[in-house]
């Protein structure tokens, strides 16, 4: 782990405002050590802190409390992660040589001070993983070399646990990503919370008119043509790491939603959050666009150092995934608004109304653009 002495200041005592964090964080170091908690991130499922202490030897670890509403299972979650960690680590004992003249991090499990690798306090569920300093994470694409790191941080990433048994992986999430689930989770729930409101309507309608092929991946997977790899689950954009001084991936963060499923759910995710240059938590519809740019630069980076594990049958399927992911998360988005936003944090009642907005605006986009990206794929993957 590193981290840039602008980023600690060990003589300043930071202590955030959370009423028992500062009890969590003395179970994983000493309390009179811990020189600063403050929150870092903006997940939408846990909530995720820094905490600086003395120990100039390592300076930091992250401190996170689980969404259990979420995960169920949050020995399987630590069990995953220290899976993935000792996996990881052995490769990079003999890096590959895409990785020369680079680093790579892979966050590792901190155990508490009774050498636990999690804490239960008050029924909630606490762990510690290490810090990647010297390192930012930007909600946004800021050029397209930075869209080219993040192909390939996530590219590597999946170079590097291709050969990770999923038999070694428990499925924390079952139906994660599988999108004709969350199709009839949203007829469910529309069923029993049914809305009249025009914007929520508009958003139905929307989906209506897309049932067709939801099942593109599934039904692949049904029939052999693909199969399930470890993958990360959610890569979006600040999940992926990039050195401040030479703006490289460095590693991906947020391993939770690791489990065996398609490396289409993370490239089609990764894409969708890249590829829309105004963001996810924009008001403004009109101003969505998918940039075929910054695509071509993702999907660059990636297949510099995937193409070696990927089938005929999985590079075919790329343009597939690219749209149906955010017409996925779109319906997340909508379900969760109908059921009274008890999955994603929000900050107002409609949020999710607008997330899911932005996201059918984003597949609308897709579609319109769908065969340059099959031709462009084609490119890519000759």
């Amino acid at each position: 782990m590193r981290q840039s002495t602008a980023e600690l200041r060990f003589e300043t005592v930071e202590i955030v405002v959370v009423r028992g964090v500062e009890t969590i964080a003395a179970r994983f170091h000493p309390p009179e050590r811990i020189t600063g908690i403050r929150s870092l991130g903006s997940g939408n499922v846990n909530d995720t802190y820094l905490v600086t202490h003395a120990d100039r030897g390592c300076g930091a670890f992250v401190l996170q409390r689980l969404n259990t509403r979420v995960f169920h299972r949050p020995d399987l979650v630590m069990r995953n992660l220290e899976a993935l960690g000792s996996h990881v680590q052995r490769r990079l004992a003999s890096p590959p040589p895409e990785l020369a003249g680079r680093r790579w991090e892979i966050p590792q499990v901190v155990p508490c001070r009774q050498q636990s690798t999690w804490v239960e306090h008050n029924g909630e569920f606490w762990r510690s993983i290490t810090y990647i300093g010297a390192a930012t994470s930007p909600n946004v694409i800021r050029s397209r070399s930075h869209a080219r790191e993040v192909g390939y941080g996530l590219g590597m990433f999946h170079s590097l646990i291709s050969d990770l048994p999923i038999s070694d992986l428990a499925d924390t999430l079952e139906g994660f990503h599988v999108t004709p689930r969350y199709l009839q989770r949203y007829d469910d729930v529309l069923a029993t919370h049914p809305s009249s409101d025009p914007s929520s309507v508009e958003l139905q309608q929307f989906i209506e008119t897309r049932r067709d092929g939801v099942d593109v991946l599934e039904a692949a997977l049904q029939r052999g043509e693909l199969q399930q790899r470890p993958i990360h689950g959610d890569p979006k954009i600040n999940n992926v790491m990039i050195d401040e001084a030479s703006g490289q991936a460095v590693g991906l963060i947020d391993l939770d939603t690791v489990k065996p499923g398609l490396v289409h759910y993370d490239i089609g995710d990764c894409l969708r959050s890249c590829c829309n240059p105004v963001g996810e938590e924009v008001t403004d519809t009109t101003a969505v666009r998918f940039d075929l740019d910054l695509c071509e630069a993702v999907l660059e980076g990636y297949f510099a150092v995937a193409g070696g594990f990927l089938s005929d049958w999985d590079r075919h399927y790329v343009p597939d995934c690219i749209r149906l992911i955010p017409l996925e998360l779109g319906m997340r988005f909508l379900t969760d608004h109908l059921e009274g936003n008890i999955y994603f944090q929000t900050t107002r009642p409609d949020h999710n109304l607008q997330r899911a907005a932005v996201q059918f605006r984003l597949t609308e986009e897709i579609e319109r653009q769908m065969s340059k990206i099959r031709a462009m794929v084609r490119r890519l993957t000759a």
